[in-house]
């Protein structure tokens, strides 16, 4: 299976659907440009793939958060990656700050919880995991309605053996719709 191509249609989809979501998250709710404002609630979509355990996987998943104040979101993610050996389903609580003051460039700063739980592999059972990490970033404003952003995630493993990298950077996209 080739999942640099399943990669590449996830993306497309995603971003074909992005405009009917986008139009009914803004009904009876006071619109989209209500995001990062006090009482907002954002809604993300993982679409992806990855690799573990020299296993190739397909990852699905889905993020809310809500705004204690403005650009003070509380949140969590759950992830699931499918189609590999063992199956492996991430949790993230996490807190994020948007600073909303610029126009069009929106900087943020967030940390997270995650436990990574795995499925049994080839038989054996493998413990699950615990990692805490930082991310930052910017969203972009594409047109007042729609904030999509970029940035760098860190992420620590808490009970690494010394012997291995406890320690991983990955960028991350995302693309938010508020209401």
């Amino acid at each position: 299976m080739n999942f640099k191509i399943i990669n590449k249609l996830a993306v497309l989809f995603f971003f074909l659907g992005a405009g009917n979501i986008a139009a009914a998250a803004s009904v009876g709710t006071g619109g989209v440009s209500t995001a990062f404002s006090k009482n907002s609630t954002s809604v993300g979509v993982v679409v992806g793939s990855g690799s573990a355990f020299n296993d190739n996987y397909i990852i699905l998943g889905v993020g809310a958060g809500y705004y204690l104040v403005r650009g003070l979101e509380l949140g969590i993610d759950v992830q699931h990656w499918f189609s590999g050996d063992p199956s492996i389903t991430k949790v993230s609580p996490k807190i994020t700050y948007v600073f909303t003051q610029p126009k069009v460039v929106k900087p943020y700063l967030g940390a997270f919880f995650r436990r990574t739980f795995y499925g049994d592999y080839k038989g054996i059972s493998i413990d699950d995991e615990n990692s805490y990490g930082y991310r930052a970033g910017a969203y972009f404003s594409t047109d007042n309605r729609v904030f999509i952003g970029g940035g760098i995630v860190y992420e620590e493993y808490t009970d690494c053996n010394a012997l291995y990298d406890c320690s991983t950077t990955y960028p991350e996209i995302i693309f938010t719709v508020s209401f």
